[in-house]
């Protein structure tokens, strides 16, 4: 319970990874706030942290729109005094070739994986700042570091988000806060499901380690640096890949 008594803000948190970290969170103590664009989605969450002893308030964010996520955060101070941990996990992908990517497609994946990583940043830093204290973790990419066919505008807001966080990181280490970045590699998701058995063995075999990862890894992971084991790490890139990239 290494967390007892921190308010930590996931977004992105209704399912997947950001369900994960939510979960993980919860049973190390932390009060968490379940924030996704689905309504349904986070309250379905946010009840199955409650069930476990748990407290769990899900909202309703679009973390593209300012005025959406400062009335979030402001509900998270009325509601329970302090905000310690922000996970910055939603996002999108709206994959195509460059020549075929839509504008509005590339404006939408930058809007809400990179921007809106600094709406939701820039709303909690006034307390963090004012707390002498706080954990950022940006979820980033290993295709915001390598690149990926397909995912221009994907791999733009990932490596955007790696920057980002360094720069964040710098700007507000002398107020005690630190801010990380976690660079998932290929994980087990409904989409990697759907590989033929010949793409999923081809996968494979670029992962020394033999297998996708899990919510689970990611999450454990970002437990590790909201913690104050991590109290000396700040401005990382932490990847979660198998082995598939070395740095």
């Amino acid at each position: 319970m290494e967390l007892k008594g921190k308010v930590a803000f996931i977004t992105g948190a209704a399912q997947g990874i950001g369900k994960a970290i939510a979960q993980i969170l919860a049973e190390d103590g932390a009060d968490v706030v379940v924030a996704d664009l689905v309504l349904e989605k986070a309250q379905e969450t946010a009840k199955e942290i409650s069930e476990r002893g748990s407290r769990a308030l899900p909202l309703k964010i679009d973390v593209a729109r300012y005025p959406e996520v400062r009335e979030a955060v402001d509900s998270v101070m009325t509601q329970w005094g302090r905000l310690d941990i922000l996970v910055n996990n939603a996002g999108i992908t709206r994959d195509a070739l460059l020549l075929r990517m839509k504008e509005e497609d590339w404006d939408l994946v930058l809007d809400v994986n990179l921007k809106g990583t600094f709406h939701c940043t820039k709303a909690v830093l006034p307390l963090m700042t004012k707390q002498r204290g706080g954990k950022i973790v940006n979820i980033a990419s290993i295709v915001g570091v390598i690149g990926n066919a397909g995912q221009a505008n994907y791999a733009a807001s990932k490596a955007g988000v790696i920057g980002f966080t360094k720069t964040v990181a710098r700007e507000y280490a002398s107020r005690g806060i630190n801010v990380n970045a976690v660079a998932p590699g290929f994980i087990e998701t409904p989409m990697t499901h759907r590989l033929s058995p010949e793409v999923r063995e081809n996968l494979f075999k670029q992962i020394p380690l033999g297998r996708l990862g899990t919510a689970q890894d990611v999450a454990h992971v970002v437990g590790f640096l909201v913690s104050e084991k991590a109290a000396y790490l700040t401005g990382q890139v932490i990847h979660v890949n198998g082995g598939m990239l070395m740095v």
